[in-house]
């Protein structure tokens, strides 16, 4: 097998610690499965894909158009955004073997908040976030955007993501595509790619 040239990492929930599951229904005071029953179905995705502003996302953010605390909602988020156990050090690794991945990411422009508490960029490159290329996982055209940016095949990618419908999505345009579950399984699969010792 050829070792892949190109990483592509998604963010959430692979690098980096998701407050949408815990930190914002505790900060909005509602359990998470109700937070999701009473939120607006399409206004994240709509954020995701730049086609609202911070302002009009979190006025929309419930269907009911309730009001809410905004701030408090965005800090819920913010504040909690840290790099996954043990993904600090195995990025690490991978700049000292010479690899810089792609950061692949469905997310707002809150993606630069991501930033300031993570330092992601020290490791990686914020290439393909949703909100700047208006494009979302697992959408194919998301994937295709990817390899024509890049001037790269499919199959030269190793695609990392924690949900199995991306990866699904990746594997069936070609590329090599592994489901995040732990920082040490990724170092394996990296080393199974001949991308670490």
């Amino acid at each position: 097998m050829e070792a892949p040239t190109t990483l592509l990492f998604d963010v959430m929930g692979t690098l980096v610690h998701d407050p949408f599951y815990e930190d914002v229904p505790r900060a909005l005071g509602l359990p998470f499965e109700r937070l999701v029953a009473e939120k607006h179905p399409t206004a994240w995705i709509d954020f995701e894909l730049g086609d609202l502003t911070e302002a009009e996302f979190l006025a929309q953010f419930f269907a009911d158009g309730r009001a809410y605390d905004h701030a408090q909602m965005v800090a819920a988020f913010e504040q909690h955004f840290r790099l996954l156990p043990g993904i600090e050090a195995l990025l690490g690794e991978l700049a000292t073997a010479g690899h810089r991945p792609h950061l692949f990411s469905n997310y707002p422009e809150w993606w630069r908040r991501i930033e300031a508490r993570t330092g992601l960029s020290r490791f990686a490159d914020w290439s393909f976030v949703s909100c700047v290329t208006r494009r979302r996982k697992p959408d194919p055209e998301a994937y295709l955007h990817v390899v024509r940016t890049l001037e790269v095949a499919p199959r030269d990618c190793l695609f990392v993501d924690d949900v199995e419908k991306n990866v699904l999505a990746a594997r069936r345009l070609g590329f090599a595509a592994h489901r995040f579950t732990g920082a040490a399984e990724l170092r394996r699969e990296l080393q199974r790619c001949r991308l670490l010792g």
